[in-house]
């Protein structure tokens, strides 16, 4: 289910793209992490079940918890977790389900609190009510 690591050398330093095996390897030209100098880019994660299927018509709170299992799946592929979060986007295509999503997030991420941005979108792709893009830190031992 996943396309092996690309490694790319920019100079003096190393870009590492990676796609989780728990993960459909992405149907577009993209890759579900891209690590460089010991900071991790995930790609914007949808509510999408392991072999792909779109989960749209899911309630929302399912489709969020998805959407963070599956941000938890590229962290671990990008060699880190979700206490390392630098950043997180949100996109949802109803900011009146904000309230709902920031009490399934505090639940999935605990005390911890990176820095977060939350937009109220006309549409995500396959339909989505959210989406989840994030920075992450990886340590010096991670897998860069």
């Amino acid at each position: 289910m996943t396309n092996p690591p690309t490694h790319r050398t920019t100079g003096s330093s190393s870009i590492r793209l990676a796609n989780s095996t728990a993960m459909i390897a992405p149907l577009g030209h993209y890759s579900h992490v891209a690590v460089h100098n010991g900071v991790a880019h995930i790609s914007g994660q949808l509510p999408l079940d392991a072999d792909g299927t779109p989960a749209t018509d899911a309630p929302f709170a399912t489709q969020a918890r998805m959407v963070l299992r599956n941000l938890d799946n590229c962290l671990t592929a990008a060699g880190t977790d979700r206490e390392h979060l630098l950043s997180v986007t949100v996109y949802v295509t109803d900011i009146d389900q904000w309230p709902e999503f920031d009490t399934i997030y505090a639940e999935w991420l605990g005390s911890y609190r990176p820095a977060r941005a939350v937009a109220g979108v006309r549409s995500l792709h396959y339909g989505a009510a959210v989406e989840v893009q994030a920075v992450a830190a990886v340590d010096a031992d991670g897998q860069e």
